[in-house]
């Protein structure tokens, strides 16, 4: 369903005795399936990141850092256990573009907390630890419920109905039966709820969250029933948007958060 960076150094390869710890992506340079290549400690395929050729008539370096943000966001980086490494070879032939603008974008990627830099392994893209993830959904808590408190006085009437609509193929099935259509759904019920907000700013602050909390609602949702305890909290808190209660919608939007924090914090010992 949709609704939808310091300079590097070019890469060293490790001894031969050494081992690259983690995931390393193989993306294909014609738009079709990503191949991906196993790192030792998984023999399980690493999230894949979708990417296109660049128009080359636009700056390659701001295409090449939109083009990689995107991919990295939509990327599982929680549905394995080894952080994912980046290959600049790789990259370069499925953009279309040298390593220069590559390495560039990958540079404010990293000054932005979205990539790291480990001598003589590589790039990789970000995990946060636990209790990091813990204190992340804290703070979308926050930012989500006050953007619902906004909502109730800044939206139409269309706009909330939007949100309802999103679910409307979810209303005569279960959740669970259609997992990966419901995960989409749900991430994009919360970005409609900061969209409906009217603050541009507070859309901007939360960007950065939106990575790791993203992620973390596509790994859980589909365990311990959470799909279909989440559908009843949307529809309770659009019910309350469209009446414009605005300290119900608040309180349900920010408890809704808090008990993914719970949740996490209670059976997500693998994300440490």
């Amino acid at each position: 369903m949709s609704h939808a960076a310091r300079r590097l150094p070019d890469a060293v390869a490790p001894p031969a005795a050494e081992k690259l710890a983690g995931e390393t992506l193989s993306i294909s340079a014609d738009g079709g399936p990503p191949t991906a290549v196993a790192g030792p400690a998984s023999a399980a395929a690493p999230p894949k990141l979708k990417l296109q050729p660049l128009n080359t008539n636009l700056s390659l370096r701001e295409q090449a850092y939109a083009a990689l943000k995107t991919a990295i966001m939509d990327a599982d980086i929680y549905a394995h256990r080894e952080e994912i490494r980046l290959d600049e070879r790789q990259l370069s032939q499925a953009l279309g573009v040298s390593r220069t603008p590559i390495r560039e974008a990958m540079s404010l990627l990293e000054q932005e907390g979205f990539l790291r830099t480990v001598p003589r392994r590589g790039v990789f893209i970000v995990r946060k630890t636990k209790k990091q993830i813990i204190e992340m959904i804290e703070m979308w808590a926050a930012l989500e419920s006050m953007a619902a408190r906004l909502a109730t006085l800044n939206a139409s009437d269309e706009d909330i109905a939007s949100l309802r609509h999103m679910f409307d193929e979810f209303l005569s099935s279960a959740p669970g039966d259609h997992i990966d259509e419901y995960s989409d759904a749900n991430i994009a019920f919360h970005q409609g709820i900061i969209r409906l907000s009217g603050s541009h700013l507070m859309g901007q602050t939360i960007e950065n969250l939106f990575i790791h909390v993203r992620a973390i609602r596509r790994l859980t949702i589909s365990q311990s029933d959470r799909a279909a305890r989440s559908i009843i909290d949307h529809m309770q808190i659009i019910e309350a948007l469209e009446r414009r209660d605005t300290e119900l919608a608040e309180r349900l939007v920010r408890d809704h958060s808090l008990n993914l924090a719970r949740y996490v914090e209670k059976y997500c010992d693998y994300l440490d």
